[in-house]
């Protein structure tokens, strides 16, 4: 394959910030120059002074491979003969000043395993793709009106060897899909597989946009395993993290001896919690850097979608700041428009050239219109994390529950908003670390009573309008909090208890997906009802959920969040004739008490709670069941 001079054209939509296949041009890329087999290597430096190659084929001599520059784009450019797949290579600049410094590539799409940071020369992709039917399937994919849940998974701690080491990507997939099939989850959601040099920071401070990381195999290897998911009808997600970078020198942090990726005012350009450093978003090449990091993963890996990590952060100036620490707009505010404009290239341009994909903003204020489209001033997001109802939903169930009856409208509150945005509901990997310990943890009182609440926290949610996502571990009630260094406690699947856990959320999965009045209209208010929101002694909430068709009948939902069972309960109903049960998330099944109601119940010509009909149900402590017209 010739391998061609940079173009006029690349170099001018670079500098626009639209060329959407940048990773085919800047990084290096394999082929040859008049009979000659080498690479052609690229990157945008347009503040040094000189930019050369130094790998181990050449010895890492900086004097040995110069580079010439575009002086219009400020891109370095030389071909190389002799480099082959494997090679590994970093760029020797010196800048304005004189100074010698040494980076790696920002686009390099393969890099050595920590803690060295080279990167690796990779030959274009030869994946043997078998994934057709799925892409035909997720263009038609009408997510909206679809069942939507992820398992969030941390590649690294899911499950080890034996002797402790990571699983590689493959063995990964050849575990994980039958686990994720048997569970029922829809997609699975990678915590950042991007390139880091750091493992405690989970992925979350990226070195390498245009890399999964070598912790866990080759590219090749990734690919097998969203290959494997798709084969198997399971979508995968990917976490992603344009919000901020580290400033390790080896990488993105005055790239050519100046700020290039970041703000030069650290009012703008260096984020206080983290301690790293917050993205030029004005910057045409900068903007194009990250869209095009997202298109690759999407192009090149097959993703299925993006979660964009800390929105929240990228959208406001002063994020975290007190007075004085950061810079208003143009206008004098504290919205960051440069970062606006980006989030709604960014999903304009995913959405457009990859239909079918999900892209989800994790975004924890009220900022108005995050999945709305940028046409009408929203940021283009189909799905938000609703950080509301997971902080209310958890707070009242760490209560006793004899004083949740003073915290109801935790419950109650999220409805107020719920179709304000299409959401996300979110029990991930930041509720179990820090402290703030495991979900099952959380609970309070014996164990049976935390068993009881974490089966009725993950009923609720599945009864909820919106998506659903769990971390891993919580579906069999890890009880140590999550820590990247150690995998999950799978020992406890040998425990009843801990099965019925599991049992649990695989019927919960079934439900969503059998039932379309718990999917069809998850995003829209023509989807739900309260039948009951007050009765706040008893601690008691009951709802209506349905697909807004006659063929698909209505399934109404009860739960009782005390130990205490409520007998003779009376509810109303949407119409008369008999009711089953098809739903008790106490039953002995899940290791609960077998409160419920088995039989079929007719119900009663009684009008209550503005309903025609009514019934009377047996409530079961801490539990939540689920009715339907019986056929």
């Amino acid at each position: 394959m010739e391998s061609p001079a940079l173009s006029e054209f690349d170099l001018h939509l670079f500098a626009e910030g639209r060329h959407w296949h940048i990773y085919n041009v800047l990084g290096a890329h394999l082929g040859n120059r008049r009979g000659i087999e080498g690479a052609r290597f690229a990157v945008w430096a347009p503040n040094a002074q000189a930019v050369s190659v130094i790998g181990d084929f050449n010895d890492w001599d900086s004097g040995r491979h110069p580079m010439a520059v575009n002086k219009d784009s400020g891109v370095w450019s030389v071909f190389i003969g002799g480099v082959k797949p494997g090679h590994l290579y970093k760029f020797a600049i010196t800048t304005r000043n004189g100074h010698h410094i040494t980076k790696t590539d920002p686009y390099g799409q393969a890099f050595e395993h920590r803690p060295s940071n080279a990167a690796v020369v990779t030959e274009r992709g030869h994946y043997a793709w078998g994934d057709g039917d799925w892409f035909e399937h997720r263009n038609r994919f009408d997510w909206q009106q679809s069942p939507i849940s992820v398992y969030e998974v941390h590649p690294g701690s899911w499950r080890h060897h034996g002797s402790g080491r990571w699983l590689t990507y493959r063995e990964l997939a050849d575990q994980l899909v039958p686990y994720v099939l048997e569970t029922g989850f829809t997609h699975i959601e990678l915590l950042p597989i991007t390139e880091h040099p750091l493992d405690e920071s989970w992925g979350y401070q990226t070195t390498g946009y245009y890399a999964p990381t070598s912790r866990y195999g080759s590219p090749d290897d990734l690919r097998y395993l969203v290959d494997l998911c798709h084969q198997n009808n399971i979508g995968v997600i990917l976490d992603w993290v344009p919000g901020h970078f580290p400033d390790d020198d080896f990488a993105l942090a005055e790239f050519d001896g100046t700020a290039l990726y970041e703000h030069e005012d650290p009012r703008r350009g260096r984020h206080q919690d983290w301690g790293t450093l917050i993205y030029n978003y004005g910057r045409h090449e900068v903007r194009n850097f990250l869209i095009g990091s997202a298109l690759f993963w999407l192009d090149t890996f097959h993703m299925d979608g993006l979660r964009v990590d800390a929105v929240a952060s990228m959208l406001y100036l002063n994020y975290s700041r007190n007075e004085g620490e950061w810079l208003p707009n143009e206008h004098g505010g504290h919205e960051n428009l440069e970062a606006i404009r980006f989030l709604q290239d960014l999903n304009r341009v995913c959405q457009s050239r990859f239909p079918g994909v999900l892209m989800m903003a994790e975004e924890s204020t009220s900022w108005p219109r995050v999945t709305r489209p940028p046409e009408i001033g929203g940021l283009g997001f189909n799905l938000k994390w609703n950080m509301g109802w997971m902080h209310d939903t958890l707070h009242y169930l760490q209560q006793d529950p004899v004083y949740r009856q003073y915290h109801h409208d935790k419950l109650t509150f999220g409805l107020l908003y719920a179709f304000s945005e299409n959401f996300v509901l979110p029990l991930s990997h930041d509720e179990v670390v820090h402290g703030k310990s495991s979900l099952i943890q959380k609970m309070p009182g014996d164990d049976w009573q935390q068993r009881a609440s974490l089966r009725l926290l993950f009923s609720y949610m599945f009864a909820y309008p919106g998506a659903k996502l769990l971390f891993m571990g919580g579906e069999f009630g890890q009880r140590q909090e999550w820590s990247e260094r150690r995998e999950l406690d799978w020992y406890l699947l040998q425990y009843p208890e801990h099965q019925g856990l599991r049992k649990l959320i695989q019927d919960l999965n079934g439900l969503y997906r059998l039932y379309p009045a718990l999917h069809r209209k998850s995003f829209t208010g023509e989807g739900f009802e309260w039948i009951d929101c007050h009765d706040s002694t008893q601690s008691v909430i009951s709802f209506l959920r349905s697909a807004g068709s006659p063929e698909h009948g209505p399934l109404v939902v009860v739960a009782n969040f005390t130990p205490v069972p409520r007998h003779h309960y009376r509810i109303g109903l949407p119409a008369g004739g008999n009711w089953q049960e098809v739903f008790n998330s106490d039953s002995t099944w899940y290791g609960g008490s077998n409160l419920g109601n088995p039989l079929p119940l007719q119900a009663e010509p009684t009008p209550w709670m503005a309903r025609p009909c009514s019934v009377e149900l047996t409530l079961p402590p801490l539990g939540l069941v689920m009715l339907r017209p019986a056929p």
